[in-house]
Protein backbone atom coordinates (compact mmCIF):
# COMPACT_ATOMS: atom_id res chain seq x y z
CA UNK A 1 0.00 0.00 0.00
CA UNK A 2 3.17 2.24 0.38
CA UNK A 3 1.96 4.18 3.59
CA UNK A 4 4.71 6.58 5.23
CA UNK A 5 6.12 5.33 8.32
CA UNK A 6 5.76 7.80 11.04
CA UNK A 7 8.05 8.83 14.00
CA UNK A 8 6.25 7.68 17.15
CA UNK A 9 6.76 11.25 18.77
CA UNK A 10 4.66 12.54 16.26
CA UNK A 11 1.45 15.21 17.20
CA UNK A 12 -1.99 16.13 15.84
CA UNK A 13 -0.29 19.49 14.63
CA UNK A 14 2.22 17.20 12.17
CA UNK A 15 -0.03 13.88 11.57
CA UNK A 16 -0.55 13.67 7.92
CA UNK A 17 -3.66 12.29 8.58
CA UNK A 18 -5.46 14.91 10.78
CA UNK A 19 -7.98 15.84 8.24
CA UNK A 20 -9.78 12.99 8.72
CA UNK A 21 -9.46 12.58 12.45
CA UNK A 22 -10.94 14.20 15.26
CA UNK A 23 -8.32 16.94 15.28
CA UNK A 24 -10.02 18.58 11.57
CA UNK A 25 -11.24 22.16 11.99
CA UNK A 26 -10.11 22.55 15.78
CA UNK A 27 -7.68 25.69 16.20
CA UNK A 28 -4.42 25.48 17.91
CA UNK A 29 -5.17 25.34 21.69
CA UNK A 30 -8.10 22.73 21.03
CA UNK A 31 -5.73 21.09 19.28
CA UNK A 32 -2.93 20.95 21.83
CA UNK A 33 -5.96 20.22 24.68
CA UNK A 34 -6.43 16.98 22.55
CA UNK A 35 -2.80 15.41 21.58
CA UNK A 36 -2.12 16.25 25.51
CA UNK A 37 -4.61 13.40 26.76
CA UNK A 38 -3.37 10.96 23.67
CA UNK A 39 -1.67 7.73 24.00
CA UNK A 40 1.12 7.04 21.71
CA UNK A 41 1.60 3.26 21.61
CA UNK A 42 4.35 0.77 20.73
CA UNK A 43 3.30 -0.85 16.60
CA UNK A 44 1.25 -3.73 16.64
CA UNK A 45 2.50 -6.34 15.01
CA UNK A 46 0.36 -8.44 12.13
CA UNK A 47 -2.69 -10.70 13.62
CA UNK A 48 -2.08 -8.44 16.99
CA UNK A 49 -5.30 -7.62 18.56
CA UNK A 50 -6.05 -4.80 19.23
CA UNK A 51 -9.23 -4.92 21.24
CA UNK A 52 -11.67 -7.70 21.79
CA UNK A 53 -15.34 -8.11 22.13
CA UNK A 54 -14.95 -9.34 25.55
CA UNK A 55 -12.91 -6.50 26.89
CA UNK A 56 -13.85 -3.35 28.76
CA UNK A 57 -14.42 0.09 26.72
CA UNK A 58 -12.45 2.34 27.58
CA UNK A 59 -11.25 4.33 24.62
CA UNK A 60 -11.30 5.13 21.18
CA UNK A 61 -8.86 3.83 18.63
CA UNK A 62 -7.22 6.44 15.63
CA UNK A 63 -5.52 4.24 13.11
CA UNK A 64 -2.35 6.20 12.68
CA UNK A 65 0.14 3.52 10.39
CA UNK A 66 -1.28 0.46 8.66
CA UNK A 67 -4.68 -0.98 8.64
CA UNK A 68 -7.38 -3.38 10.75
CA UNK A 69 -10.21 -5.81 10.50
CA UNK A 70 -13.03 -5.61 12.92
CA UNK A 71 -14.83 -8.78 13.12
CA UNK A 72 -17.93 -10.10 15.11
CA UNK A 73 -18.52 -13.25 16.43
CA UNK A 74 -21.66 -15.40 16.35
CA UNK A 75 -22.78 -18.37 19.73
CA UNK A 76 -21.26 -20.53 17.45
CA UNK A 77 -18.53 -19.26 16.55
CA UNK A 78 -18.54 -18.27 13.66
CA UNK A 79 -17.17 -14.32 12.69
CA UNK A 80 -18.12 -11.72 10.23
CA UNK A 81 -15.97 -9.15 9.07
CA UNK A 82 -17.41 -6.01 9.60
CA UNK A 83 -15.14 -3.37 8.34
CA UNK A 84 -11.68 -2.35 7.17
CA UNK A 85 -9.42 0.75 8.69
CA UNK A 86 -7.04 2.86 7.85
CA UNK A 87 -4.66 5.48 8.62
CA UNK A 88 -7.28 8.66 10.27
CA UNK A 89 -10.12 6.17 10.53
CA UNK A 90 -11.28 5.97 14.57
CA UNK A 91 -12.09 2.24 15.99
CA UNK A 92 -14.42 1.76 18.88
CA UNK A 93 -17.62 3.93 18.21
CA UNK A 94 -20.30 0.93 17.87
CA UNK A 95 -19.11 0.25 22.07
CA UNK A 96 -19.92 3.80 23.07
CA UNK A 97 -23.51 2.57 24.32
CA UNK A 98 -22.19 -0.31 26.22
CA UNK A 99 -19.09 -1.14 28.88
CA UNK A 100 -17.79 -3.47 26.40
CA UNK A 101 -16.37 -3.52 22.95
CA UNK A 102 -18.51 -5.22 20.54
CA UNK A 103 -16.55 -6.44 17.69
CA UNK A 104 -12.71 -7.37 17.85
CA UNK A 105 -10.00 -5.12 15.77
CA UNK A 106 -7.27 -7.14 14.32
CA UNK A 107 -4.16 -5.68 12.65
CA UNK A 108 -3.50 -6.87 8.86
CA UNK A 109 0.40 -5.41 8.60
CA UNK A 110 2.28 -3.65 11.49
CA UNK A 111 0.59 -0.65 12.37
CA UNK A 112 -0.03 2.05 14.92
CA UNK A 113 -2.67 3.75 16.47
CA UNK A 114 -3.33 6.37 18.77
CA UNK A 115 -5.62 5.87 21.77
CA UNK A 116 -8.25 8.36 23.28
CA UNK A 117 -9.61 7.42 26.60
CA UNK A 118 -13.29 8.09 26.06
CA UNK A 119 -13.89 9.41 29.44
CA UNK A 120 -11.67 12.09 29.15
CA UNK A 121 -12.25 12.89 25.53
CA UNK A 122 -16.00 13.09 26.56
CA UNK A 123 -14.92 15.75 29.39
CA UNK A 124 -12.72 17.89 26.75
CA UNK A 125 -15.52 17.72 24.51
CA UNK A 126 -17.83 19.53 26.73
CA UNK A 127 -15.50 22.17 26.41
CA UNK A 128 -14.78 22.33 23.02
CA UNK A 129 -18.18 22.35 20.50
CA UNK A 130 -16.27 21.72 17.34
CA UNK A 131 -14.63 18.19 19.09
CA UNK A 132 -18.09 17.32 20.16
CA UNK A 133 -19.35 17.99 16.84
CA UNK A 134 -16.42 16.11 14.93
CA UNK A 135 -17.04 12.62 17.35
CA UNK A 136 -20.56 13.25 15.90
CA UNK A 137 -19.84 13.47 12.59
CA UNK A 138 -17.01 10.45 12.44
CA UNK A 139 -19.83 8.18 14.15
CA UNK A 140 -22.67 8.95 11.73
CA UNK A 141 -19.78 8.68 8.45
CA UNK A 142 -19.16 5.21 10.04
CA UNK A 143 -22.96 4.64 10.77
CA UNK A 144 -23.91 5.61 6.98
CA UNK A 145 -21.14 3.02 5.78
CA UNK A 146 -22.19 0.33 7.53
CA UNK A 147 -26.04 1.19 5.97
CA UNK A 148 -24.92 1.44 2.63
CA UNK A 149 -22.95 -1.91 2.91
CA UNK A 150 -26.29 -3.59 4.20
CA UNK A 151 -28.03 -2.29 1.26
CA UNK A 152 -25.17 -3.64 -1.12
CA UNK A 153 -25.53 -6.88 0.62
CA UNK A 154 -29.01 -7.21 0.26
CA UNK A 155 -29.60 -6.05 -3.54
CA UNK A 156 -26.67 -6.42 -5.26
CA UNK A 157 -25.45 -9.05 -7.43
CA UNK A 158 -21.43 -10.32 -6.71
CA UNK A 159 -19.78 -8.42 -9.40
CA UNK A 160 -21.51 -5.39 -8.22
CA UNK A 161 -20.25 -6.01 -4.55
CA UNK A 162 -17.01 -6.54 -5.48
CA UNK A 163 -16.73 -3.60 -7.44
CA UNK A 164 -18.22 -1.16 -5.44
CA UNK A 165 -15.48 -2.43 -2.57
CA UNK A 166 -12.15 -1.82 -4.63
CA UNK A 167 -13.61 1.93 -5.85
CA UNK A 168 -14.30 2.74 -2.14
CA UNK A 169 -10.55 1.75 -1.43
CA UNK A 170 -9.65 3.83 -4.33
CA UNK A 171 -11.50 6.73 -2.80
CA UNK A 172 -10.07 6.18 0.39
CA UNK A 173 -6.02 5.82 -0.06
CA UNK A 174 -6.50 8.97 -2.75
CA UNK A 175 -8.09 10.87 0.54
CA UNK A 176 -5.04 9.72 2.69
CA UNK A 177 -2.71 10.95 -0.04
CA UNK A 178 -1.48 7.39 -1.16
CA UNK A 179 -2.51 6.14 -4.72
CA UNK A 180 -5.73 5.90 -5.83
CA UNK A 181 -4.56 3.63 -8.80
CA UNK A 182 -1.91 0.96 -7.67
CA UNK A 183 -2.69 0.07 -4.00
CA UNK A 184 -1.57 -3.26 -2.09
CA UNK A 185 -4.74 -5.51 -0.54
CA UNK A 186 -3.74 -5.87 3.25
CA UNK A 187 -6.78 -7.96 3.83
CA UNK A 188 -6.94 -12.29 2.50
CA UNK A 189 -9.44 -12.69 -0.61
CA UNK A 190 -11.31 -14.81 2.16
CA UNK A 191 -11.61 -11.68 4.38
CA UNK A 192 -12.99 -9.67 1.24
CA UNK A 193 -15.35 -12.78 0.46
CA UNK A 194 -16.35 -12.77 3.94
CA UNK A 195 -17.37 -8.75 3.90
CA UNK A 196 -18.81 -9.09 1.16
CA UNK A 197 -21.05 -11.92 2.00
CA UNK A 198 -19.35 -14.19 -1.25
CA UNK A 199 -17.18 -17.08 -1.33
CA UNK A 200 -13.51 -16.77 -1.74
CA UNK A 201 -13.39 -18.83 -5.19
CA UNK A 202 -15.96 -15.52 -6.17
CA UNK A 203 -13.23 -12.87 -5.47
CA UNK A 204 -10.72 -14.75 -7.21
CA UNK A 205 -12.84 -15.48 -10.40
CA UNK A 206 -14.16 -11.64 -10.60
CA UNK A 207 -11.03 -10.61 -9.91
CA UNK A 208 -9.47 -12.50 -12.83
CA UNK A 209 -12.63 -11.27 -14.90
CA UNK A 210 -11.99 -7.51 -14.07
CA UNK A 211 -8.62 -7.62 -15.43
CA UNK A 212 -9.69 -9.84 -18.61
CA UNK A 213 -11.52 -6.52 -19.13
CA UNK A 214 -9.14 -4.41 -18.44
CA UNK A 215 -10.74 -2.74 -15.72
CA UNK A 216 -7.69 -3.63 -13.04
CA UNK A 217 -4.26 -5.81 -12.98
CA UNK A 218 -3.48 -8.04 -10.42
CA UNK A 219 -0.22 -9.08 -9.21
CA UNK A 220 -0.50 -10.92 -6.46
CA UNK A 221 -1.95 -8.20 -3.72
CA UNK A 222 -1.60 -5.70 -6.16
CA UNK A 223 -4.05 -4.20 -7.68
CA UNK A 224 -3.48 -1.68 -10.43
CA UNK A 225 -6.52 0.27 -11.58
CA UNK A 226 -6.68 0.86 -15.33
CA UNK A 227 -9.95 2.40 -16.18
CA UNK A 228 -10.62 4.63 -12.88
CA UNK A 229 -12.95 6.55 -14.55
CA UNK A 230 -15.09 3.47 -15.94
CA UNK A 231 -15.18 1.99 -12.44
CA UNK A 232 -16.11 5.80 -10.68
CA UNK A 233 -18.80 6.04 -12.76
CA UNK A 234 -20.02 2.35 -12.34
CA UNK A 235 -19.32 2.36 -8.28
CA UNK A 236 -20.82 6.18 -8.04
CA UNK A 237 -24.35 4.64 -10.07
CA UNK A 238 -24.34 2.43 -7.31
CA UNK A 239 -23.79 4.60 -4.59
CA UNK A 240 -26.40 6.94 -5.57
CA UNK A 241 -29.11 4.16 -6.02
CA UNK A 242 -28.04 3.11 -2.41
CA UNK A 243 -28.49 6.36 -0.71
CA UNK A 244 -31.45 6.95 -2.76
CA UNK A 245 -33.07 3.44 -1.26
CA UNK A 246 -31.17 4.42 2.53
CA UNK A 247 -33.75 7.56 2.02
CA UNK A 248 -36.74 6.34 1.25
Amino acid sequence: MGMKELDISIHCQTCSFSHLCLPVSLNDNELESLDDIIKRENPLQKNTILFSDDTPFNSLYAVRTGSFKTVVSSEDGQEQVVGFHFPGDLLGFDSLNSNHHQSTAIALETSMVCELPYHTLDQLAERFPKLRKQIMNSMSSEFKQKHELMMLLNKRKAEERLLYFLTQLSQRFGERGFSNKQFHLTMTRNDIGNYLGVTIETISRLLTRFQKEKLIKVDGKLIIVLEYDVMLAKSKGLHDELLQQLAS
